[in-house]
């Protein structure tokens, strides 16, 4: 029993931010020599070289039309196929910023306000031992401060590979998820710390239906990606495939890393990752995203001025905000977005505040703690400019 918890704690950190936020408040990791002489694919391989089976990544900088990419691995393994140009993946909890994004559109249509009980939108369904909806605001929600348990832990296919196997195409629906969450309410040890929680973005998702009578696959459609073309972009809904060209995905489910070990995790229903982790994009959309996001296409000035607006998250070395992450830069400074990761696709996301430099990478494998501080290298030098050669300014 306790190494089936240790195995699930392994899990829930992986599935979130809290394992890829965890790199941010180490040192950064050398980049590997490489033959290549551009620096962004020195960094695309020293990220393959951790472990992993496929690497991509994809970074604007100030004067440039279109974005710098590098590949590295194969998109399968066992075969020679190269990482997909333009390959889908499943962002992970990168998710989170676009559900906040609708919920804060909301807001500043003066539909609901972040001061809003979860009680007033989903009466009865946050209550357990030390829950109460009724004290329990969206802005907590958005904010990881509400207390509300992880209901990864109590998703079969995230836990085992024959739970995967089994259950891979399994549809969850939000009400469920929310009360297998609620059956773990007596693990709840402060209603006033931040604490990462998925729960809380299904949550999101259950509210912006009640708010708007339409679902969060729609909004996000017809709100997100559909206004900024992002053709890449997609809210699979229960369909357990990633359409267009892509990588598949591999992990080991806490046995082992290494490109000889893993399973293949690439079709899955994410039905239980609505609102938090279900969303599949490019490296080019998700780039596109975050600079219409900062550069006030998505949101006005006061809902904006929201969602940058952080708090401590302890033991984690970085400030959370709405759906955002807000992360130190080596340079100085900070930079805003959002790791994910959901079953053997890994990504990292970053924009500059000015919203002039963004940088994105995904990777196919779980690695381990060297692949996460590789990815977060990354984006730090491309945000710093040195990946660049334009020094740290």
């Amino acid at each position: 029993m306790q190494v089936l918890r240790r195995r699930r704690r392994r899990l829930l950190a992986l599935t979130g931010l809290a394992a890829l936020l965890l790199a941010a408040s180490g040192g950064l990791p050398a980049v590997a020599d490489a033959q290549h002489t551009d620096p962004l694919q020195r960094q695309v391989d020293a990220i393959h070289d951790t472990g992993v089976v496929g690497v991509s990544a994809e970074v604007t900088a100030p004067g440039t039309r279109t974005g710098a990419v590098a590949r590295a691995g194969v998109a399968e393994k066992g075969s020679r196929r190269p990482m997909p140009p333009g390959g889908r993946f499943r962002i992970g909890s990168a998710t989170k910023t676009f559900t906040a994004a609708v919920v804060l559109q909301l807001v500043g249509e003066g539909r609901m306000s972040l001061e809003d009980t979860v009680e007033r939108w989903l009466p009865g369904v946050v209550a357990g031992s030390g829950l109460d909806g009724s004290r329990i605001t969206v802005r907590q929600l958005l904010q990881h401060t509400s207390g509300i348990p992880e209901v990864l832990p109590e998703i079969a296919a995230l836990n085992s590979a024959d739970g995967y196997r089994a259950e891979r195409f399994r549809t969850y629906t939000p009400q469920e998820l929310a009360g297998l969450a609620m059956q773990r309410s007596e693990e709840v040890t402060s209603d006033a710390a931040w604490s990462y929680s998925n729960t809380n973005y299904i949550l999101a998702a259950m509210i912006i239906r009640e708010v708007t009578g339409r679902s969060w696959d729609r909004e996000v459609e017809d709100r997100i990606i559909r206004p900024l073309g992002l053709s890449g972009t997609s809210t699979p809904g229960t369909s357990p495939f990633v359409p267009g060209p892509h990588a598949h995905a591999y992990t080991t489910f806490g046995a082992g890393t290494g490109t000889d070990a893993g399973v293949d995790v690439t079709r899955l229903n994410t039905s239980m990752a609505i609102g938090s982790g279900a969303v599949i994009s490019t490296t080019h959309d998700l780039s596109r995203f975050y600079a219409a996001l900062l550069d006030g296409r998505l949101l006005e000035p006061a809902e904006l001025a929201e969602m940058t607006s952080t708090v401590s998250a302890p033991g984690m070395g970085v400030r959370y905000g709405l759906g955002l992450g807000e992360i130190p830069l080596s340079c100085g400074g900070s930079y805003f977005g959002h790791p994910g990761e959901l079953l053997g696709y890994r990504t990292w996301a970053g924009i500059t505040r000015d919203g002039s430099r963004t940088a994105v990478v995904y990777a196919t494998s779980e690695g381990g703690p060297e692949t996460q501080q590789a990815m977060r290298t990354l984006v730090d030098q491309e945000l710093c400019g040195a990946g660049r050669g334009e020094g740290a300014g």
